[in-house]
């Protein structure tokens, strides 16, 4: 963690570390699925409506359970029903693809905003999608050497994330004075007991795709 970087609170610092340990684990042990449907011409292609159908099809016909029930229509202009969703977790940079994807609504287009969490981008199909500068991105890992988001679809209880009672995560800093004989470097830590693992692999898959030309 750079010495420069701006305050947060140390929760926050602690809660991203722990999600981003939990993130590499679901990466490298969940199946993946490459958008294939797409108009790029690279492998895997950008997300399409139907890339998203036929995972939605493959977590519903394993029995996958959903995180939200749906959302009906209200008479409100430009807004259209919510389906009951599952997770997809994005990267911020494909939000401009999720915008001219078929299909897609935008969270402000929701019948209303009950339930939507702060980092929600919108909906398509069965899923409701959630941007973070922190999802995976494999660079230049394409066919065409383009770059490849790894977005994690996720059912409820997909996967779990075990702590040991009675050790919660602890963020360590001493300043200069105390950490070496000349005063020069500072120490920043964390330090905490947990697990992962994944409950159900068939109710989680990594929908691999790049950007919309």
């Amino acid at each position: 963690m750079s010495k420069n970087s701006p305050a947060v609170p140390s929760s926050h610092k602690v809660i991203g570390l722990e999600d981003t340990i939990l993130g590499n684990y679901l990466l490298s042990a969940a199946s993946q699925y490459n958008c294939q449907k797409g108009v790029n011409g690279d492998s895997p292609t950008e997300p399409t409506l139907r890339d998203f159908a036929n995972v939605n099809a493959a977590l519903d016909t394993a029995n996958a359970f959903k995180f939200l029930s749906g959302k009906e229509g209200e008479l409100r202009f430009g807004t259209a029903p919510i389906r009951a969703a599952y997770f997809c977790l994005a990267h911020t940079l494909l939000e401009a693809t999720f915008d001219t994807l078929n299909g897609f609504i935008q969270s402000w287009n929701y019948p209303n905003q009950n339930d939507v969490l702060y980092s929600e981008y919108g909906s398509v199909t069965n899923f409701r999608i959630l941007t973070s500068s922190n999802a995976d991105v494999q660079l230049a890992a394409s066919i065409n050497g383009r770059d490849v988001y790894n977005n994690m679809i996720v059912a409820r209880e997909a996967y779990a994330h075990i702590e040991q009672d009675g050790y919660s995560s602890q963020l360590i800093y001493r300043p200069p004075i105390f950490s070496g004989p000349l005063a020069l470097n500072g120490t920043l830590g964390v330090k905490f007991a947990q697990a992962q693992v994944i409950t159900q692999d068939t109710w989680i898959q990594n929908f691999r795709c790049t950007l919309a030309l």
